[in-house]
């Protein structure tokens, strides 16, 4: 078993808990993983622990604040994307980490491609930029032609929710689970991984303040994230992943790989927002392969 510690780090006056995974061997950079939501916790990213052991990396995960161990509510004004971009810079800065990768996944890959455009930081050997999305509207866009695809009740429930602007009808309920069954993930059986069923605090308001009620209806402060034009300065070597039922789908996933110069695109056909999940051995297998490729 690699080595895990475990620690937090002062952040605004709060705390960033943070787990690190396994020590490097040799050149290798370390990985940080940046998790999705916002508010989605570092759990799912467990499963990647192995890697440590298989690879002689170092994995580095943390909670943003507002979710998992690094809890908060009623603070609705700190999520937006400075809170989070500032918070990876100081985590940066607090690990030491000069030379790292970075994967973000979902809204992690959000925060990973803010990082690049905004900051251009120095000492970042790749990015691995998992089921995410370059701007809202196409986000929106994608999710709500796949709602088309459910059943007719279904699509009236969402539509009255939106309209009403009540999102806690059971019907609502219904129908977003089943849209996220489709797309996202889940339901995870007794055989999932502990870190996939292990009791979490999701930061819901994080997540509503941040993004807004559902995944196609963009309304929180980072309504107006929109960076497709600035993907053409990626200066770093880049993977675009993403899965054939995903949130992000092929369409989301092709407008990245075809703006971003010499990125290199791996579509896990069977999998939805989760590849490292839902095709864990494959994924882990690509992921290894471009992180020697690429330190």
């Amino acid at each position: 078993m690699a080595k895990i510690q475990e620690g937090r780090m002062p952040y605004l006056g709060y705390e960033t808990y943070y787990r690190i995974v396994g020590e490097n061997k040799g050149n290798k950079k370390p990985l940080l993983l940046l998790h999705g939501g916002p508010g989605s916790t570092h759990n799912y990213f467990e499963v990647l622990d192995d890697l440590a052991e298989k690879d002689g990396r170092q994995l580095i995960m943390y909670d943003q604040l507002g979710c998992g161990n690094s809890y908060l509510d009623g603070h609705p004004e700190l999520w937006t994307k400075e809170t989070w971009l500032n918070e990876l810079i100081a985590l940066r800065k607090h690990l030491g980490l000069d030379e790292v990768h970075i994967l973000g996944q979902s809204w992690g890959g959000m925060l990973a491609i803010i990082y690049e455009c905004d900051c251009k930081p120095e000492g970042v050997a790749s990015y691995i930029l998992s089921s995410t999305l370059p701007y809202n509207a196409i986000w929106e866009s994608e999710q709500k032609r796949r709602v088309g695809y459910l059943p007719k009740e279904m699509q009236e429930a969402i539509a009255k929710a939106e309209k009403t602007g009540n999102y806690s009808d059971p019907d609502y309920d219904v129908a977003i689970t089943e849209f996220m069954t489709r797309h996202c993930a889940g339901p995870f059986g007794p055989d999932a991984a502990e870190c996939l069923t292990r009791k979490k605090k999701a930061g819901t308001e994080a997540y509503v303040a941040g993004w807004g009620p559902n995944e196609f209806t963009p309304t929180g402060s980072l309504r107006d994230y929109n960076y497709m034009d600035q993907l053409k300065d990626f200066s770093k070597p880049t993977l675009i992943c993403n899965g054939g039922e995903d949130l992000c789908s092929p369409y989301i996933a092709k407008l990245m790989f075809d703006a971003i110069p010499n990125a290199k695109w791996e579509l896990f056909r069977y999998s939805r927002h989760m590849c490292f999940v839902d095709e864990e051995e494959l994924y882990k297998k690509v992921l290894m392969e471009w992180l020697n490729q690429n330190d």
